[in-house]
């Protein structure tokens, strides 16, 4: 074990930089490269984001992406990945990578599984057959895709009811002591995940329990899976306060604007979401003025770009008026300049608000932001998902 944390030290660590009230920015090593945080990482499901080539992601800043454990097993598998040398060169992406354990998608089936306390038995959504998951197998499977930072395997339970809570967070912490034993591999960062509900002391029992086990990252889980905004963000707070202020702290799917700046408010460092990407493909963007439906007619001869202020490719180039063209016929290309510009979006707000923290600004940066953000609000494109 003592070899295993010297080698981890090696290509792994966290050096806050500045701090500015609970904001922080901090620089993430790890052995494909360093990240600075605050950081939004796009999401490649499938080992692709959506739409968006690893040559534009490099473009557009990205420093590092997650993909996912469940998908990947089921297809291509694993084995194969690890067979053509890991997920870095089966994709093409050199730079830093996470993979979640595929817990949040295995209990999200709902119907198609069975949970004790060893595992999961589940139900392949492609084509119904049966596999099972433990903590063992999950790490085993992320040690064959090879990613920089790895997550314990954990149940996700609804936020709301405590009985319930109380249960799942028993499995998570036991599966969370069994994925530190079983992980082997030195140059992968294993997180843990705390979990609770809106429930202050189960929220810190989880923190608790997990900083027993000295994990190199904390990840904040079960959030934006239906509870209010409001409890969210209280969540968040407490975790700040619960969570050691050495370690870095990741926000697992939250990716609207609003939602990063008031998380990094409260010492968040890292967060993900398919947010820019599946808004992309509902015709959603965003701007600094808040979201906009690029599908409205109102556009249709807009030969602004998406946002003016906005300098990535989609909008140095192509106007409303053609991307909207684009949209309505159902054009690949439209719903590549979407998705370049949502995430690029993200990728820009995110250096922001790094910057406005290393300048001692944050606060002023955030309120302004969000004020304008929201002055018009951020209204929903027909049949786009508000929780994902």
């Amino acid at each position: 074990m003592q070899a295993r944390t010297s080698s981890l030290a090696m290509s792994f660590s966290f050096d806050l930089a500045q701090t500015d009230g609970r904001a922080r920015a901090g620089t993430l090593r790890t052995p494909h490269g360093a990240i600075q945080t605050p950081a939004f990482m796009p999401v490649g499901t499938q080992a692709t984001v959506k739409a968006i080539p690893p040559r534009d992601l490099e473009q557009l800043g990205a420093q590092i992406i997650l993909a996912n454990t469940y998908h990947l097993y089921l297809r291509p598998g694993d084995e194969l990945i690890a067979r053509r040398g890991g997920l870095h060169h089966f994709m093409a992406w050199p730079h830093p990578i996470l993979t979640d354990s595929g817990g949040f998608q295995v209990f999200s089936l709902s119907q198609m599984r069975r949970i004790d306390d060893d595992g999961v038995t589940f139900k392949s959504h492609l084509d119904g057959s049966m596999h099972r998951f433990t903590p063992e197998k999950a790490i085993r499977i992320q040690e064959n895709l090879g990613a920089d930072i790895i997550m314990c395997f954990d149940e996700c339970p609804p936020p709301t009811d405590r009985e319930y809570n109380l249960i799942a967070l028993r499995r998570t912490h036991a599966w969370a002591a069994r994925c530190r034993a079983a992980h082997a591999r030195a140059d992968q960062a294993l997180f843990g995940i705390a979990q609770g509900g809106v429930f202050r002391d189960l929220r810190e029992q989880s923190a608790r329990f997990l900083t027993s086990l000295d994990f190199p990252g904390y990840a904040i889980g079960g959030l934006a899976v239906g509870e209010s905004k409001a409890d969210m963000f209280q969540v968040i707070a407490w975790m700040d306060e619960a969570l050691p202020t050495a370690k870095p702290r990741y926000l697992m799917g939250v990716g609207e604007p609003t939602d990063l700046i008031r998380a990094v408010q409260r010492g968040v460092d890292m967060a993900d979401c398919v947010l820019p990407t599946r808004l992309a493909r509902h015709g959603a963007a965003f701007t600094r003025d808040g979201r906009i439906n690029m599908r409205n007619r109102i556009y249709a001869e807009d030969e602004r770009p998406i946002d003016p202020e906005c300098d990535c490719y989609a909008c140095r180039h192509f106007s409303r008026a053609y991307i909207r063209h684009l949209l309505q016929a159902g054009e690949i290309l439209g719903m590549y300049l979407m998705s370049i510009h949502n995430t690029a979006f993200l990728l820009s707000l995110m250096r922001a608000v790094r910057a406005a923290i290393i300048q001692g600004r944050f606060e002023a940066f955030a309120q302004a932001w969000l004020a304008r953000y929201e002055r018009t609000g951020s209204p929903q494109p027909e049949g786009t998902p508000t929780q994902l």
